[in-house]
């Protein structure tokens, strides 16, 4: 299961796209989804001999393909939890100053991560196909579920959903993956919520940066992420 929640994370890479890429639609969070799939799975194709080279370049992908329109940021503070409310309550200016500073770090760390983690993700890509659900109506709200699943023949369809959300200039961007029932955002806060009160946050952002420097490939099978 957990193996195919990881392959499920091939999808969320579908969630976002290339910032120069003028097809991509970000007033339209359903538009969005579809366009940057569409436009991530293309690069991944066309671009297989360079992989095939060198898994590295995988990153490459993610990184321009993906994390202009993964919010970020936000998801990162989200893992973070009741962490970010401790910060915010600091009176102290100097120690307030501290903690931002490893906030923003963590931030830093948590999208190489995120890259790392996808670019390995995509190793297992053979051409799997996406299948969409129903857009609707979005006026008003400022986060919105799309529905996805992957299919493949001869395997059970993965049924995939994505939070999306609006920010201040009216963009929608993807923070959030449920996979199987899963929340990737809420298993990674329940991860890290021990070593946070133990170790802190810059033992956290530490261990974040060792495993977005292991080399690109795909870890579900032992648990490594």
């Amino acid at each position: 299961m957990f193996k195919k929640f990881l392959l499920c994370l091939s999808a969320v890479c579908a969630l976002s796209a290339n910032a120069a890429e003028p097809t991509v639609d970000l007033k339209d969070p359903y538009k969005m989804v579809r366009e940057v799939s569409d436009n991530t799975f293309a690069r991944i194709t066309k671009d297989q001999p360079l992989i095939a080279k060198d898994k590295e370049h995988l990153r490459v992908i993610v990184e321009e393909e993906l994390m202009p329109y993964i919010d970020y940021k936000y998801a990162a503070l989200r893992v973070l939890g009741n962490h970010v409310s401790k910060v915010r309550a600091i009176e102290d200016k100097a120690e307030k100053a501290k903690a931002i500073k490893e906030l923003q770090r963590f931030i830093d760390v948590f999208q190489k991560y995120l890259i790392a983690t996808y670019a390995g993700v995509f190793t297992q890509y053979t051409n799997q196909s996406v299948e969409f659900g129903p857009a609707q109506p979005f006026k008003g709200q400022d986060v919105v579920l799309v529905k996805t699943k992957i299919v493949e023949s001869g395997k059970p369809d993965i049924k995939i959903d994505f939070k999306v959300r609006e920010d201040r200039d009216g963009d929608w961007r993807a923070y959030d993956m449920i996979a199987e029932g899963i929340s990737l955002l809420d298993a990674k806060q329940s991860e890290f919520q021990g070593i946070l009160r133990q170790q802190g946050i810059e033992h956290v952002s530490d261990l974040l940066e060792q495993k977005s420097q292991l080399p690109v490939q795909f870890r579900g099978e032992g648990g490594n992420e």
